[in-house]
């Protein structure tokens, strides 16, 4: 679902809360730092790549980069064609708002669990339409392609929760288990990578398996050809060694 205001639910809490810490000069108040800057142009840039390459329709979805112990994200209900340098929003791993002033996307607590979890760099969150599509389908993308290990191996279906809920976070890592992205059932991707451009391409490279099972699998009378996780797990290693070297 589109971004909503946290209200309540938010780190630091609403605005009365941030304008006291405003007063009384809490950290979130600090400038950012010329890596923190780059980084968040870096991350706008990756934002509005989601529009215009179709995984992101208006404000449903979320980018987010770590610089040292902090998470840029992307702010709630903002189109990314209006964020500029001034808008950079920055959070603690324990979600508290140290850069900025406007609200974190609802869906920090999924950013949050994977750096925590994980030695992720950046996370990218979409709708994409066929990613979405499948995540109503299967409990796991089926393996029609062997570019899924390039994300660990199967993809899997994370059980719905509502958005920017901790339970939707639980069920999240536990799809992410020895996987850098998974479905979210009813709503969407996630993927993560060490760089923005990791994230996003193993994001892309999802809906594009996803897409393309939906299409091979739409032909009346035949059933698309599956790979096993063997054959995956092959490709896999052989993965570990590609591109240039140095």
């Amino acid at each position: 679902m589109a971004d909503d205001q946290w209200g309540e639910r938010g780190a630091g809490g609403g605005r009365d809360a941030r304008e006291g810490a405003q007063d009384a000069g809490e950290p979130w108040r600090r400038g950012a730092s010329p890596e923190e800057a780059d980084a968040w142009e870096a991350l706008v840039a990756t934002a509005r790549r989601t529009v215009a390459e179709g995984l992101v329709v208006g404000t449903s979805g979320n980018v987010s980069v770590r610089v040292g112990d902090t998470v840029l994200v992307t702010p709630s209900g903002v189109p990314y064609d209006r964020l500029t340098p001034e808008n950079v929003t920055g959070v603690d791993l324990d979600g508290g708002q140290v850069l900025g002033e406007l609200v974190p996307t609802s869906e920090l607590p999924m950013h949050l669990a994977i750096y925590r979890a994980t030695d992720a760099g950046a996370v990218v969150h979409t709708h994409a339409v066929h990613a979405t599509a499948v995540s109503t389908l299967v409990p796991e993308l089926p393996l029609i392609h062997y570019m899924a290990a390039a994300l660990g191996g199967p993809v899997r279906v994370a059980p719905y929760a509502t958005y920017g809920t901790r339970e939707l976070a639980e069920n999240m890592l536990r799809a992410l288990t020895d996987r850098t992205a998974c479905l979210l059932r009813n709503h969407g991707t996630i993927a993560y990578g060490t760089t923005l451009d990791q994230a996003y391409d193993r994001t892309a490279q999802l809906e594009w398996m996803c897409r393309l099972w939906l299409t091979a699998s739409s032909v009346p009378g035949l059933s698309p050809t599956l790979l096993s996780e063997g054959q995956v797990a092959e490709v896999g290693e052989r993965l570990r060694g590609y591109g240039q070297r140095g």
